[in-house]
Order: structure tokens, then C-alpha cells, then sequence
């Protein structure tokens, strides 16, 4: 029998021939940096269950901003650490809240650099909920007052985009309204659209003091067995006026981005989330792998995948090593 004619490795014998028929690359233009933001002044507290990430006071987080701009990554997105927590979260909505403050800084330091905000409650609540707590249950719609008015107090401060992660029914269309009644038609919203109750979250719960006190989150965050569920929360957001959908995390869910992008033409997001960053980490400390190609290798299937924009802790060290 004759040898079949196509031989897919001769694509593959020389480096500058794999870059010239590499179907999928990353960019700087793909990555968001998250940040997480404290009160007080030269605080730079590293996070232990996510090595290489700190707690940042304002004044240090404006380094970090210029540094991140400098790199060439395009946005940032904030989540706060308040002083005070209390049952509704009310920190999390005052206008001289540490977010806000925080926007304003780097808008008025780093203005190249778009500012995302995260819009939910569980980092402001005593009881670490992303919604309102009555008799042990979650109050949907009473915590859509609170997220509108989080999200406005975000967009008088400066802020480029708002991003709500609560997974509240309705949420996107009650922020839409809210902040198009309060002068803020252009300002888009990147719903966290289909977020799944995940394990992998766990380190950022330890960097933001945001676990719940009591029970778990299963009945707002989506079972990681719904696929089909996980398009419907899409769609609904969309339909809500969402301008980005985004799915979390990324690695596990790689099918959702997948179907999600076949079935929308708008931008889609992924987070690769604290537990994915950490556990890449703690194998890499260990010698099990190496951590800049597990780094690559994740970032690339995720792109590869769907996503047009990846929110990951590694977006610092995956430029860098693109350069």
C-alpha cells in the first residue's frame, strides 16, 4: 500500500513554518489584570493561596496601573476590600467606597488605561453573599437595588465599563436602565453570563475575605453540569443588553466558550479564574511542570476556544513573555 499522500508533519519541521500556519495567537490586546484594592496607604499584602498577587493600597495600585499600561494590556478590572462589612453590602454602593476612590486615581494617573469594575456585593457583606440575606434565603430582586446603585457610583467615578458578577436574575437590564437614566448611555456592561458555583474560586475568596459565612452559592451560581442552561443565562444577558458576555471559569468550561461563541457575534470574555492561576503555581513550585509553557498552553486554549478577551492573573507575565 502506498504511503498517503498528505503528511501533516511537514508543516511542523521548522519553527518559522509552525509560526507561519499557527492558527491561534495571543496578543496584549486580548488580556484584562484583575487587582484587588485595600484601604489604608503603602499596603502591598501578598496573597498566600495566589503567589504573585498582592492587596494594593490606592497609592500602590497607580504604580501597578502604569506598569500594566506600560506592558500594553488594556484594561484592569477592580474588585474592593473595605474597612467595613454590614448585611446589605452598603460599603460596596457609597460613592467615596474604596473602588470609587480607586477608580478616580488611576483615571486621573493612568488615563490610557480602562478601568472594569466588578459589580457585586459578596466583598462588602457581613455574611459574604452576593445578594440580599432574609430568613437564610438570597432576595433576588431587593438586591438589584444595591447592584444599580453600585454600578452608578462606578460610572460617576470614571469608570470605563461595569461588569456584574452576581448572578441575579435581571441584573443587566436593571443596570442598563439605571445607568441610562443617570447620563451614562455609552458605558458598557460585560455581564459575568454564564458563572458557575466552582470550587476554582476558592483563593479569591481567601484574597478578598468574600467566603459566605454560612451555606454555599449554589442557588445563584450555575450547577457545572448545565451546558444548555449556561446558553440560556447567555442569551437572557444579551437580550438584556449586555455588550460583552463572559464565562467563568475558563479551563473547565472550555465547551461553554466553544458554544457560546457559535452562537454569538458579540465579544466574549473568559476568566481564568484564582484556582486555575494557583494550581499552575503550586505544580510549578513542586518541579510537575513547566510554569511558563502551562501558562501559554492554558491562555492559547482559552483563545483557541472562543474568547476574544481573557481576564487572567497571568496577563503580566504572558506579555512579557510575547515580546
Amino acid at each position: 500500500m502506498a504511503f498517503p499522500i498528505q503528511r501533516l508533519r511537514r508543516l511542523r519541521q521548522h519553527e518559522s513554518l509552525r509560526r507561519m500556519v499557527r492558527e491561534t495567537a495571543l496578543s496584549p490586546g486580548d488580556f484584562i489584570y484583575p487587582l484587588f484594592v485595600v484601604e489604608g496607604r503603602d499596603r502591598r499584602e501578598e496573597i498566600s493561596s495566589m503567589p504573585g498577587q498582592y492587596r494594593l493600597s490606592i497609592d500602590l495600585l497607580i504604580k501597578e496601573a502604569g506598569d500594566i499600561h506600560g506592558l500594553g494590556i488594556p484594561a484592569i478590572i477592580l474588585f474592593g476590600i473595605p474597612a467595613q462589612k454590614d448585611e446589605r453590602g452598603s460599603s460596596g454602593y457609597d460613592p467615596n467606597g474604596i473602588v470609587q476612590r480607586a477608580i478616580k486615581a488611576v483615571k486621573d494617573h493612568v488615563p490610557g488605561l480602562m478601568v472594569i469594575t466588578d459589580v457585586c456585593i459578596d466583598e462588602y457583606t457581613s455574611h459574604g453573599h452576593c445578594g440580599i440575606v432574609k430568613d437564610g434565603k438570597i432576595l433576588n430582586d431587593d438586591t438589584l437595588e444595591c447592584l444599580t446603585r453600585m454600578a452608578r457610583t462606578h460610572a460617576q467615578a470614571g469608570a470605563d465599563m461595569v461588569a456584574p458578577s452576581d448572578m441575579m436574575d435581571g441584573r443587566v437590564a436593571a443596570i442598563r436602565r439605571e445607568l441610562d437614566q443617570a447620563g451614562f448611555p455609552e458605558l458598557p456592561i460585560m455581564a459575568y453570563a454564564a458563572k458557575f458555583s466552582s470550587c476554582f474560586y476558592a483563593p479569591f475568596r481567601d484574597a478578598a475575605f468574600s467566603s459566605p459565612q454560612f451555606g454555599d452559592r449554589q442557588s445563584y451560581q450555575m450547577d457545572p453540569a448545565n451546558g444548555r442552561e449556561a446558553l440560556r443565562e447567555i442569551d437572557l444577558d444579551i437580550e438584556e443588553g449586555a455588550d460583552i458576555v463572559m464565562v467563568k471559569p475558563a479551563l473547565p468550561y472550555l465547551d461553554i466558550i466553544a458554544a457560546a461563541r457559535s452562537r454569538t457575534l458579540l465579544p466574549l470574555a473568559a476568566y481564568q479564574v484564582s484556582g486555575e492561576y494557583s494550581m499552575i503555581k503550586a505544580a510549578a513550585k513542586a518541579g510537575w511542570l513547566d510554569e511558563s509553557r502551562a501558562m501559554m498552553e492554558s491562555l492559547l486554549s482559552i483563545k483557541r476556544a472562543g474568547a476574544d478577551l481573557i481576564l487572567s492573573y497571568f496577563a503580566k507575565d504572558a506579555v512579557r513573555q510575547l515580546r
